[in-house]
């Protein structure tokens, strides 16, 4: 299969790369700097086009939308969660996810079985309210209902959507107290990813295969 994953220079998107590699696929990763990946920045339109452009008549049989920020860890409720901060989560965490899915969607066509999935967060779940993290929440809210409605329109043309939680995952953004490693997570998102067809298209599920509540 050939994959690509955005966001694949650290974290969940390194392990994923690697972990994908391993098992004898095409993996392109994308990373905002560049360097050994294809460069993207997932909030520039100029830079997906560029992007799709790079990419253009290859089959993608599994976009993975990874990329994304957590920019309001710890604000304060009484004077932090600035308008910059908010227009630039929901920019790389909704937008960027939306903006990758449209312009790589004629690649996804081009593919026997295609996919997408989506990595959002149990924190973006309205059963999941901890306080807190309030743009982070919700952009990650947003993405996961950005995931579903993308389910029911490319369902028709034969493209499955998976929303995922990655667990809390140790990395700079999940911090040392995660529960489990990238590569725990990345092993059991990749099993999610060979498991999603049409018939699972729309679900919002944990790493490990259990169905999350929205």
């Amino acid at each position: 299969m050939h994959i690509v994953i955005t966001g694949a220079n650290r974290g969940i998107g390194q392990a994923l790369s690697q972990t994908l590699n391993t098992q004898g696929h095409k993996v392109t990763g994308t990373s905002r700097s560049g360097g050994e990946f294809l460069q993207l920045d997932i909030t520039n339109a100029e830079s997906q086009r560029a992007l799709a452009h790079a990419l253009d008549t290859q089959p993608v049989d599994l976009l993975i939308c990874n990329a994304g920020v957590f920019l309001d860890k710890g604000q304060n409720l009484a004077d932090g969660y600035a308008p910059d901060l908010w227009a630039d989560t929901f920019a790389a965490n909704v937008t960027g996810v939306f903006l990758t899915v449209q312009n790589l969607l004629p690649n996804l066509q081009l593919a026997q079985n295609p996919k997408i999935a989506i990595i959002s967060s149990q924190m973006g779940s309205s059963t999941k309210l901890g306080g807190g993290g309030y743009i982070y929440r919700a952009s990650k809210a947003a993405a996961l209902n950005l995931g579903l409605n993308l389910a029911q329109d490319l369902k028709h043309i034969g493209i499955a959507v998976g929303i995922y939680h990655p667990g809390w995952v140790k990395t700079d953004m999940g911090g040392d107290g995660g529960d489990i490693t990238v590569a725990e997570s990345a092993s059991g998102l990749v099993k999610r990813f060979e498991a999603l067809d049409l018939d699972t298209t729309g679900r919002f599920e944990t790493w490990d295969g259990r169905a999350h509540p929205i």
